[in-house]
C-alpha cells in the first residue's frame, strides 16, 4: 500500500448540534469512498458535533459517544480519520506512508489566505462547508479543501461552498500539475459568502419567504436583489412605505427596482398612522400620581422621525411578514451599525441582517456585481446607485436637494473601520490628523479631510460625535440587533465582544486636543 494508496477527502456539510444529521452524511461518504476503493477517508474537524455554541447536555454528550461507535463500526475495510477537538494537524505514518493532514472547520474571512506549513511530504487540507452559527454572528464554512505536493504547491482544490468526496492517488500527487488558486474579486467573494450564508440560514430556520422594506436607497435595493436570487421572486415581497418626506424620485426608483426583479410589490403609505400616533400621544396628558398634576407630552422633531421608522418595521413589515408567511429583513450596513444610525425597534429590527458586516463602499461594489455579473442586466437602477444616501425622515434629508445622511461615507466608512477592525482610538486618529497623514493611515481618498472639515474644531467635533455613538448608545442597539452574516475579521458579535461602558478618552488625546484648539 506504500505507493498505491488512495486518499478520500470528505468536504462535508456540518450542522452544529445535529450529530444525527452529521452521522448520516459521514456514513454516506464512507460507503462512497469504499466504492471508489479508497484506503483512507479524511473528515473535517468536529464532523460529528459541529462548532456548536449551545450548552452540551448529558443527553447530547451521550449521543456523541454513541455516534462515534457507529463510525468505528462502519470503518471495516477503510481507515477513517476524524476528530472532535477542533483544528488538528497530524501525520499519518501507520499506513505505510507519510502524509500531513490538516483537519479543519474554518469559516470564510474576506481576503484570508490559509497557509499550510509544509514538511517535504504531501499535505491534505480538509475543511467543512455549512454554517458556524454563534447566535449573533453567522459564519460561513467555505470548504476549499486542497492537496499540496511535497514542495508545498497546490495541485488540487475543491470548489467553495460545495459538498463533495474527492479521491486522490497518493503516488500521483507529486506528478500532478500545479494549479492557481481562484483569485476572485472582493465583490465576488462577498456575494458568494452572503448568498450561501443567507440561503443556509433561511433553510435551517425553515423560512422560505421574506419581506423587504425598500426605500429607493442602495442598502434595501441590494438586499432585494440578493434575496430574489436566493429565494426566487415569488417568495419575496418588496414594500415601499412613503411618508410626506419621501420624494417622488425614491418612490419611482423603488417601483422600478421591483419591476426589474419581478417580485411581489406593495405601496403602504404611513403618514396617516404616524399622524395618529403623534396626535394620540400629544393629546393624552401624563399624570404625576404623587400630587395629581398633569403635563402634556410634546414630541420633538427627532422623536417624530423615529416614529416613522418604528411604524414601518414594527407595524407594517412585521404584520406583512406574518401574513406573507416569512420574516422581514434588516437592511443596515456596517457603518450604520457601528454608530447606531438606526432606530431601535424600527429599522434595526429583522430576522437577519445580510449587509451588517459590509461598509457602505462594499455595498456599492456588491450592487455593481449583482448588476454586471449575477443578473447580467441592470436590476438595481443606476438612479439608486447615484442618489445621495438618505433616510428621508425630515426636510433636512431631501434627496432632490442633495441632502442626506449625516455620515459622509467616503470618509466615515474608513474612520469607523479603523475603530472596529484595527482597534484605533481617538488618540491615534488625532495624531494622524495633526501629522497630516490621516487619509493614508485609514485608507480613504486624500483631500477628504479638508473637504469636510474647515477647522481643527470641526474635525474634533466630528471625531468625538462618532466615537461617542460607537461606544455609547450604539452598543445597546447592537446587542439587540438581528444576527448578521460575517465576512470580515472583526464582525460584531462573537469576534467583537463589548459591554455598555460608555466613552473614554486617554490623557494624551485630551492634551493633543487642547493643543490643537488653542492654536
Amino acid at each position: 500500500m506504500l505507493n498505491s494508496s488512495k486518499i478520500a477527502i470528505a468536504q462535508m456539510k456540518i450542522l452544529s448540534g445535529r450529530p444525527d444529521f452529521n452521522l448520516e452524511t459521514m456514513l454516506k461518504f464512507i460507503n462512497e469512498a469504499k466504492n471508489q476503493n479508497a484506503d483512507i477517508i479524511i473528515f473535517p474537524a468536529l464532523s460529528i458535533t459541529g462548532r456548536t455554541k449551545a450548552t452540551m447536555t448529558n443527553t447530547l454528550l451521550k449521543d456523541y459517544a454513541s455516534y462515534k461507535k457507529d463510525i468505528i463500526n462502519a470503518s471495516s475495510g477503510i481507515k477513517v480519520c476524524f476528530n472532535d477537538s477542533g483544528r488538528q494537524n497530524m501525520k499519518l505514518t501507520n499506513f505505510g506512508f507519510d502524509v500531513q493532514v490538516i483537519s479543519d472547520n474554518a469559516h470564510f474571512v474576506l481576503g484570508e489566505n490559509r497557509n499550510i506549513e509544509q514538511s517535504n511530504i504531501p499535505a491534505f487540507y480538509v475543511n467543512a462547508v455549512g454554517l458556524d452559527d454563534c447566535g449573533k454572528t453567522i459564519y460561513t464554512l467555505d470548504g476549499r479543501s486542497k492537496v499540496l505536493n511535497s514542495d508545498g504547491k497546490v495541485v488540487f482544490q475543491a470548489n467553495a461552498y460545495e459538498e463533495g468526496l474527492y479521491c486522490i492517488d497518493l503516488d500521483k500527487v507529486d506528478s500532478m500539475p500545479v494549479i492557481n488558486e481562484p483569485n476572485d474579486s472582493e465583490a465576488a467573494q462577498i456575494y458568494n459568502a452572503i448568498h450561501y450564508g443567507v440561503k443556509e440560514f433561511m433553510s435551517q430556520i425553515g423560512m422560505k419567504k421574506i419581506v423587504i422594506g425598500i426605500s429607493g436607497g442602495i442598502d434595501s435595493a441590494v438586499d432585494a436583489a440578493l434575496y430574489t436570487k436566493i429565494l426566487g421572486a415569488e417568495n419575496v415581497l418588496l414594500v415601499n412605505m412613503p411618508s410626506v418626506f419621501n420624494s417622488a424620485t425614491t418612490r419611482g426608483l423603488s417601483e422600478q427596482l421591483a419591476h426589474n426583479l419581478g417580485c411581489n410589490y406593495m405601496v403602504v403609505p404611513i403618514q396617516e398612522s404616524v399622524d395618529h400616533t403623534i396626535n394620540q400621544i400629544e393629546s393624552t396628558h401624563m399624570t404625576f400620581l404623587t400630587d395629581g398634576s398633569t403635563q402634556q407630552v410634546k414630541l420633538s422633531s427627532f422623536v417624530r422621525e423615529n416614529i416613522q421608522a418604528r411604524d414601518r418595521s414594527a407595524r407594517v413589515l412585521a404584520t406583512l411578514a406574518a401574513a406573507f408567511g416569512g420574516g422581514f429583513t434588516c437592511n443596515a450596513n456596517k457603518a450604520e451599525t457601528t454608530v447606531g444610525y438606526a432606530t431601535m425597534y424600527g429599522d434595526s429590527a429583522g430576522v437577519v441582517s445580510a449587509l451588517a458586516d459590509l461598509w457602505k463602499y462594499q455595498v456599492y461594489e456588491l450592487a455593481h456585481y449583482l448588476n454586471d455579473v449575477v443578473y447580467g442586466r441592470e436590476v438595481i437602477p443606476q438612479g439608486i446607485i447615484d442618489i445621495v444616501p438618505s433616510a428621508e425622515l425630515s426636510t433636512a434629508q431631501n434627496v432632490d436637494e442633495g441632502k442626506g445622511d449625516p455620515l459622509k461615507y467616503p470618509y466615515h466608512d474608513y474612520l469607523l473601520r479603523s475603530f472596529v477592525e484595527y482597534n484605533k482610538l481617538p488618540e491615534d486618529i488625532l495624531n494622524y490628523y495633526a501629522d497630516d497623514r490621516l487619509e493614508d493611515e485609514i485608507g480613504c481618498e486624500r483631500g477628504l479631510v479638508k473637504k469636510y472639515f474647515s477647522t481643527d474644531a470641526d474635525f474634533i467635533t466630528d471625531l468625538e460625535r462618532w466615537w461617542n455613538m460607537f461606544t455609547g448608545i450604539a452598543v445597546a442597539k447592537r446587542i439587540q440587533s438581528p444576527p448578521l452574516i460575517a465576512v470580515s475579521q472583526r464582525p460584531f458579535g462573537s469576534d467583537f465582544k463589548e459591554a455598555q461602558q460608555g466613552s473614554y478618552y486617554t490623557k494624551d488625546y485630551k492634551e493633543l486636543k487642547s493643543k490643537l484648539l488653542s492654536k
